[in-house]
């Protein structure tokens, strides 16, 4: 399927694992927003009927033979963007959390503006999100450490809900992207490089999902190894980060 906006070839990438009740839904609605994009959900190693469904609604989808984790879904995407020359890339994630009809706000910031990344925030919005408050904490905490280190003010490190341009994909389908935990410690990295960031509004709403990937201790696990990873990160060479 070739559909060509004529602001150019925009890919909606879409990390997926046991969605199998959200993902349809979410699809539908990023073909009313975005009917010029193409669709390409990343199906993590589910055990449901996640991949059958995507496979009735989705413009392209990969699946890996196992879980293999967020990062590395996401990666599976701008490896495919990148080989199939996508000028612009969106990732969402598939449980229903990202409002679709901000798609074409992320886009259009991303063509208008002279920025390499549009994160989408939602602590810019006036609307209030609940999170648990350990989890609440760490947004913080890092959203504090990547504002001083990239001298601007960044106020949702943590969203997945980005429009990124050719050369930051290209950058994340390359070794240096932290499959791990691509959050705080990504943002940072690309500020290193010299790439620019800009954040607006959204609006997101809780998981619909019945399991949260930050349920019981994994909030602590998630800030002991974002605390790594920003580390690693700040002692690489940046011309070793342009490099991949």
């Amino acid at each position: 399927m070739n559909k060509n906006s004529e602001s150019g070839k925009t890919l909606i990438v879409i990390p997926v694992f046991n969605e199998a009740g959200n993902i349809e839904g979410v699809i539908e609605c990023i073909k009313k927003e975005v009917p010029y994009a193409d669709i390409l959900v990343v199906d993590d190693g589910s055990s449901d009927d996640t991949r059958d469904i995507a496979e009735t609604s989705a413009t392209w989808v990969i699946s890996h033979p196992f879980n293999m984790g967020y990062g590395v879904a996401l990666q599976t995407g701008f490896k495919y963007a990148m080989e199939r020359g996508y000028d612009f890339v969106v990732q969402m994630d598939g449980d229903g959390q990202h409002e679709p009809k901000y798609i074409n706000d992320l886009l259009n910031e991303l063509r208008r503006e002279d920025v390499d990344i549009i994160i989408g925030s939602r602590f810019l919005s006036g609307t209030s999100y609940k999170s648990q408050p350990v989890r609440r904490l760490g947004i913080m905490i890092f959203a504090l450490i990547a504002s001083l280190i990239t001298r601007q003010k960044i106020t949702d490190p943590t969203s997945g809900f980005q429009a990124l341009n050719k050369k930051v994909v290209k950058l994340y389908a390359s070794e240096v992207y932290p499959t791990d935990f691509p959050d705080a410690d990504v943002i940072i990295m690309v500020s290193l490089i010299g790439y620019k960031i800009k954040e607006i509004p959204v609006v997101m709403y809780q998981s619909a999902s019945k399991i949260s990937m930050h349920s019981g201790l994994k909030p602590l696990y998630y800030i002991f190894k974002m605390f790594l990873s920003i580390i690693v990160t700040l002692f690489r060479k940046r011309q070793n980060l342009e490099e991949g």
